[in-house]
């Protein structure tokens, strides 16, 4: 026993005395390379009252937008490998532009309540990234460290979509399923603008990440735009989410334009009550579909289904309540800010910009009218009477769209209440454009 316990103690003093020496060695290296990196420094050079005043005059914002030739670096979170030595306009007019551009988003959000809770954060974000000299959106800047935190890796708008999906109720949806091709039809606006924007010049790979704006999704929008094409990523953004909150703008003229004025006062009856076990099954069964037709699209539907299910179980309340709200709140914050990193003047003001925001106007029209127009068709052979005005509900813009839909029926009919009826479209819109996307980032598997 005792000689156990002496072998024992030797081989734990061996032990001790190697990470001793392993420790004392490390500390030798990091001392060294100190010392090395102290004597790289030059030494500081004693400066007149003229010189400390000039030494600071060149590192003001002022004089970065003045000088247009003093070889400012752009700022991409990538790094070194995606920044150029920084243009005339970009240094200058073009970040000016960009304040002015980010001054109007933060009017729409704040004074017209247009998507505030993200319009305001990529604004500010925006405005971070115009600062000049700072690097803010660099990999090392705080913008910067945001996007390779959770967009660079699609982790944010995951958690967005999860946090979707335990705000849903798919009731309306199961209590009248033939919803569903609404939702569907409202998807030919992502792809009909993809021939669209082939037809612009685009290549095939960047009219895929612009056409998902006709999906008027958010987060799908982000989701595509960075696997496609990166760069043009805040211009995608920034267009998908504008016309989110413009819904009450832009759809209203489209569907009264398809519709007469006897069809938008047509009156729905009472939907049949949803069983909960109907509600629990069904976001398996989607994501079920999903992995054996179109595996793509997956980490999209998955969140998406995760936060549904999580809200139908029952059990976890606690957990679903803060995919609803905290969580959810947080990562939209650091969403916006990092979608903003892509507002610099240098990746923003390009002529692909523009383009981005007509496709994606167009391609939200058109969405907007295929609902509806599918509504109309259905309407001829149903038993039971569809407002065509549900169809433009088949945009995922949840649940705005919707409650667009029930104000221009209450409108046109008072007491028609038709939100209950356009929710059911609305959410087969936010499935419809996962699968878009899905079948979107396939083509290029």
């Amino acid at each position: 026993m005792k000689i156990k316990q002496f072998f024992l103690s030797i081989l734990f003093t061996l032990v001790a005395m190697s990470s001793l020496s392993l420790a004392t060695e490390e500390t030798k290296v990091h001392h060294e390379t100190q010392q090395e990196q102290s004597s790289q420094k030059e030494p500081y050079k004693s400066k007149t009252l003229s010189q400390l005043a000039s030494s600071f005059w060149e590192t003001t914002g002022i004089n970065a937008i003045l000088d247009t030739h003093d070889g400012e670096m752009t700022s991409d979170p990538a790094g070194e490998a995606k920044e150029h030595v920084m243009g005339a306009f970009e240094s200058s007019l073009g970040r000016i532009i960009m304040i002015g551009i980010v001054f109007l988003l933060f009017y729409l959000a704040i004074a017209k309540g247009f998507e505030p809770l993200l319009l305001l954060p990529i604004a500010f974000g925006g405005l971070l990234a115009n600062i000049p000299l700072a690097h803010m959106a660099g990999p090392e800047g705080m913008l910067g460290v945001i996007y390779n935190m959770g967009i660079a890796n699609e982790f944010f708008p995951l958690l967005i979509f999860m946090g979707v999906g335990a705000m849903t109720d798919f009731g309306p949806l199961l209590a009248n399923p033939k919803t569903a091709l609404l939702g569907g039809a409202a998807q030919f606006g992502i792809f009909g603008s993809l021939v669209g924007a082939v037809a612009l010049g685009f290549d095939l790979q960047d009219a895929s990440a612009i056409s998902i704006i006709g999906g008027a999704d958010g987060p799908t929008s982000i989701f595509i735009a960075n696997r496609l094409a990166p760069d043009m990523l805040g211009a995608i953004a920034v267009a998908a989410y504008s016309y989110m909150a413009l819904v009450p703008v832009i759809q209203p003229p489209i569907m009264r334009a398809l519709t007469t004025k006897e069809e938008r006062q047509i009156k729905m009856g009472v939907q049949r009550k949803v069983h909960r076990l109907e509600k629990l099954f069904f976001p398996i069964v989607v994501l079920m579909l999903s992995i054996l037709i179109l595996p793509e699209s997956t980490p999209l539907i998955g969140a998406f289904s995760f936060g549904n299910f999580a809200k139908e179980s029952g059990v976890i309340d606690r957990l679903s309540d803060t995919m609803q709200n905290s969580l959810i709140n947080i990562v939209t914050i650091f969403l916006g800010l990092g979608v903003g990193s892509k507002l610099a003047a240098d990746k923003f003001l390009v002529l692909e910009s523009l383009g981005i925001m007509i496709i994606g106007l167009i391609a939200f029209g058109a969405g907007t009218a295929a609902g509806v127009l599918m509504a109309k068709i259905m309407n001829k052979f149903s038993k039971e009477p569809i407002n065509p005005l549900i169809g433009a509900a088949g945009v995922s813009a949840v649940p705005m769209a919707a409650r667009v839909v029930s104000k221009v029926g209450a409108e046109e009919r008072p007491g028609n209440v038709l939100l209950m009826h356009a929710m059911g479209p609305n959410v087969a819109g936010v499935i419809g454009s996962a699968v878009a996307a899905g079948v979107l980032l396939s083509i290029f598997k």
